[in-house]
């Protein structure tokens, strides 16, 4: 398979450092993000009526478009790119905590701004509104974390990965992470609590990660890549004939086995295949991706890909209130004109994401005083580091399960960021400080 890197440099791009691009990873993110983006845009139903808010879901309405999910359930290809471009950035011999830590500044720096407007926003909400509108907005706010919180502690497997040097080791771990997944489903079933399947959180999304290091690695060729795609596809189908699962991949609402919160083994067998087939359509993505104005295109949407995450869903809340303002609300699936409604709902979230792009992916590249001081250390304190980060990554995978509306919530909001704070003072040296402040002073 020919080597997936590119020589163009593009440092803005995404949460990495690698000193080579792959324009195939870097289509694949945005991709996905646009994706996800236009997909929530579409789930969402909402109007506001005698009785308050009311908030629906399209699949939850519409149970028959629940297929569609198979295609739109693109999380996958975002595990991939973290696993690609952690295996381009990282050089044997360095130090395993010192390198998630440094990764995990670019990461997080977007998401203290977010979490600080949504604190102050919470707390404006509840001094206006009152407690119980603060708690509902609270659980809504920070649902979209769970991304961060779980990419976290998956990167750091991606060193380990790298030791990998064959296809058929791959082929292993991958077999052996389905099996996992497919174990807890067994406990979860058993025990009836979808909390009792909590570790397939790691097992289902690690396995996009494995495959991102073997494409990044030149371990599978496409035509193996084809042959597991096909094979994963046929077993999901298999397994929602025969076995306990539901067709959605994506929340819904009304579903009695939720197959991403927890992960199932449908997920993981979803990861498997379009994972898989990402190899296979990569060389021809990258071709594309080399025309300058695609490219162009690319570089700047991964440079606010955070951003774009992060407040997509705002975004989305004030087309749909803006629109509801003016008389047109995409809530009744039944009502005549609901689908051009929807359609424009979408125009009009496409317009506010722009300028909050716009506005906020500056944010992304702005270097914190503190938090961003180069991270040199070695040992001990590598180690801590890197294992405070993957309890920072738990606890934010907390906090999107409680949102910020009770005690629970907050202290695990509270846990992340002095869990970060001592893996930053853990990683970055005294003499790394001095060295960071001095050159803030030379640019000052």
């Amino acid at each position: 398979m020919a080597s997936p890197k590119s020589s163009s440099d593009a440092p803005t791009i995404a949460d990495d450092s690698a000193p080579v691009r792959d324009r195939a990873v870097d289509v694949a993110r945005l991709a996905a993000l646009i994706v996800v983006m236009f997909g929530h845009c579409a789930l969402l139903l909402a109007t506001i009526d005698a009785g308050g808010l009311r908030i629906g879901n399209l699949l939850g309405e519409l149970p028959p478009l629940a297929p569609i999910t198979w295609i739109v359930q693109v999380m996958p290809l975002f595990f991939l790119a973290g696993g690609a471009a952690g295996a381009y950035g990282w050089r044997p011999g360095t130090a395993w905590g010192t390198w998630l830590f440094t990764r995990s500044q670019r990461l997080c720096r977007p998401v203290f701004w977010y979490l600080a407007a949504w604190v102050l926003g919470l707390l404006v909400t509840r001094m206006v509104l009152g407690a119980e509108s603060a708690a509902g907005l609270g659980r809504e706010s920070v649902a979209l974390l769970w991304f961060l919180g779980v990419y976290l502690v998956v990167l750091a497997f991606v060193p380990a990965m790298t030791r990998l040097q064959t296809g058929r080791a791959v082929a292993l771990v991958v077999v052996a992470l389905l099996a996992a997944s497919a174990g807890m489903d067994a406990i979860r079933l058993a025990v009836g609590s979808p909390d009792a399947g909590v570790a397939n959180f790691l097992f289902v999304w690690l396995i996009p990660v494995v495959i991102g290091v073997a494409y990044a690695r030149n371990l599978v060729n496409r035509a193996v890549a084809l042959g597991a795609a096909a094979v994963a596809f046929a077993a999901a189908i298999a397994a929602v004939a025969l076995g306990p699962y539901e067709v959605s991949l994506v929340v819904t609402g009304a579903e009695r086995l939720s197959n991403v919160s927890p992960p199932t083994l449908l997920l993981a067998l979803h990861c498997t295949w379009m994972s898989c087939l990402f190899v296979v359509a990569a060389g021809a993505v990258r071709r594309w991706a080399a025309r300058p104005r695609v490219w162009k295109a690319v570089v700047v949407g991964n440079g606010g890909a955070m951003t774009l995450y992060l407040w997509h869903i705002p975004a989305i809340a004030v087309a749909t209130f803006a629109l509801h303002a003016v008389g047109v609300d995409a809530y009744d699936v039944h009502a005549p004109g609901f689908w051009g409604r929807l359609a424009l709902r979408a125009a009009v979230f496409a317009v506010v994401m722009t300028l909050t792009f716009v506005l906020l992916s500056p944010l992304e590249h702005r270097r914190l005083p503190w938090w961003d001081a180069p991270a040199r250390a070695t040992g001990v304190r590598s180690a801590a580091a890197g294992v405070l980060v993957c309890l920072a990554g738990v606890a934010v995978l907390l906090m999107a399960k409680d949102g910020l509306s009770d005690g629970e919530g907050w202290s695990s909001l509270g846990g992340f960021v002095a869990m970060v704070g001592v893996a930053r003072c853990c990683a970055v040296t005294s003499r790394s400080s001095r060295t960071s402040v001095a050159r803030g002073r030379s640019a000052a």
